[in-house]
């Protein structure tokens, strides 16, 4: 199969591609999305096979407009509209309990709740429009890799195997959004997976707490809500996670060790390590928001590296606000392994 690279110009042929059962990538502020019709379960089969997806780890449906809900959802959380109104579009996911049968069991997971997004971005909001459906769109990538911020990216994963992707340039934020469970209308909103909208932000808007689900999905267990499974985002080469006083003692320990070390750091840390580092990718500059964006593209990068490196290091910052959601992904892709000197 022959991958076609969309233009703005060519959305209508992309939407038919959907209308008719494709798959098309495309753009969100977050990361590129996996596309595929929400309303038609063998489309959304082939979804699974192409990432290499476990069928009960749940899709996100992408809506272009807040009223393509009706059809699915009629227990509204009561934070709902507010959330809806503030923060889409945007890269903020809620979870509702939805009317029996709605949506396909493929979709949901089996679970009798579905997770809905409007995505910040002008073409892909055209593209639900003129497809005439939601559609799903986990990352667009290789099942547990890292996620794709590029079309380069999606070409490298997917190439051949779906129908086109849609192109938009390098995602604005760099991680997936924010997951909110609203399918208890009579429970607080609980965060399943941290993104670019924060808790404090959500806990300003509703003037009330926010609760933080914490627990890590084993391989065994059933997530209700993408990226929450122990190990995930991560690259083929082993990723370890090291802490600002710590920079100067792993790279003397990754010395002894004779191992070849790819380093993802913003300037600052770039200069310290440049002349014991293998390679380096650097972040524009040393704030969340630059490691953020970078992560991914990094972890990419490095584990594609010429030099073949043996272990990737790279930075942790506080885990407040954005940092919640870079360290959420960043120890996903370490599966929890920080540096610690002896």
């Amino acid at each position: 199969m022959e991958t076609k690279i969309f233009d703005q110009s060519q959305l209508n042929e992309a939407a038919a591609i959907l209308a008719e059962g494709g798959l098309v990538a495309f753009p969100t502020e977050t990361v590129y999305g996996l596309g595929a019709s929400a309303l038609l379960p063998n489309a959304v089969a082939q979804v699974y096979q192409v990432k290499g997806r476990p069928s009960d780890n749940p899709l996100i449906v992408h809506i272009a407009e807040p009223e393509q809900l009706e059809p699915f959802v009629d227990n509204k959380h009561p934070f709902a509209d507010k959330l809806m109104e503030t923060f889409w579009p945007g890269p903020l996911t809620l979870i509702f309990s939805i009317k029996k049968d709605s949506l396909p069991s493929i979709v949901t997971g089996g679970l009798s709740t579905a997770a809905f997004r409007m995505p910040n971005n002008t073409k892909t909001l055209a593209l639900i429009k003129q497809a005439q459906q939601p559609l799903v769109g986990p990352s667009a990538n290789t099942s547990g890799k890292p996620s794709p911020t590029s079309a380069a990216h999606v070409q490298h994963d997917l190439a051949g195997k779906i129908a086109g992707i849609l192109d938009d340039g390098v995602t604005q934020i760099g991680v997936e959004s924010t997951v909110l469970d609203l399918s208890d209308p009579t429970a607080p909103p609980v965060i399943l997976r941290p993104g670019a909208i924060s808790k404090e932000q959500l806990e300003a808007v509703l003037q009330t707490k926010v609760l933080v689900d914490q627990h890590l999905v084993t391989e065994s267990e059933a997530p209700k809500a993408p990226g929450m499974k122990y190990k995930h985002y991560a690259p083929n080469t082993n990723v370890m996670m090291v802490n600002d006083q710590d920079w100067s003692a792993a790279m003397a320990w990754a010395k002894e060790q004779q191992l070849k070390v790819g380093v993802l750091a913003g300037p600052t840390i770039a200069e310290q390590v440049r002349f014991e580092a293998a390679a380096i990718y650097l972040f524009f500059d040393d704030s969340v928001e630059a490691a953020t964006k970078g992560l991914f593209a990094g972890l990419r990068a490095l584990d594609e590296s010429i030099a073949e490196l043996d272990i990737l290091f790279a930075p942790t910052f506080p885990e407040s606000g954005l940092g919640a959601a870079y360290m959420n992904r960043l120890k996903k892709a370490a599966n929890q392994s920080f540096f610690q000197e002896n």
